[in-house]
């Protein structure tokens, strides 16, 4: 965790990060902790290097989904926090029966409320799938 800013003592704005943290150069937080809530950005199917695992789609959420329980545990939260979640796919007709899988793996009840979309493209042209979340701060 990093860079807590306070705005007249009334508001708190608290910056999580990991180590390492590959959204740095791109002056992105993989996080952010605010008004009782965890902000974390998309995660993509990247590991500890910034390298995409694989071409496999499971594989890439997989990894997505771990990216997003390690920024939530950097912020003392876990899945069972989660009260939301974006993912953004690039074939949904393709991929959507893993979805659900992934959701089934990494989700329990009460599920989450749910945004998934189709987009043309994500930051890297190898990327299938990205994963964001909003938790209940502890």
């Amino acid at each position: 965790m990093s860079g807590v800013v306070e705005d007249m003592g009334v508001r708190a704005i608290q910056r999580i990060a990991t180590t390492p943290d590959w959204y740095e150069p791109y002056k992105i937080s993989q996080a952010i902790k605010a008004g009782g809530l965890i902000h974390v950005s998309g995660q993509a199917g990247i590991d500890d290097r910034g390298r995409t695992v694989s071409d496999d789609f499971l594989t890439q959420g997989r990894q997505a989904f771990a990216n997003v329980q390690r920024v939530l545990a950097a912020a003392g939260a876990s899945f069972a926090d989660v009260v939301k979640v974006g993912i953004f796919v690039t074939d949904m007709a393709a991929d959507l029966d893993h979805v659900i899988t992934l959701r089934g793996e990494f989700l329990s009840e009460p599920y989450p409320a749910d945004t998934l979309l189709e987009v043309s493209s994500l930051a890297r042209p190898d990327w299938r799938i990205e994963v964001e979340a909003t938790a209940l701060a502890r």
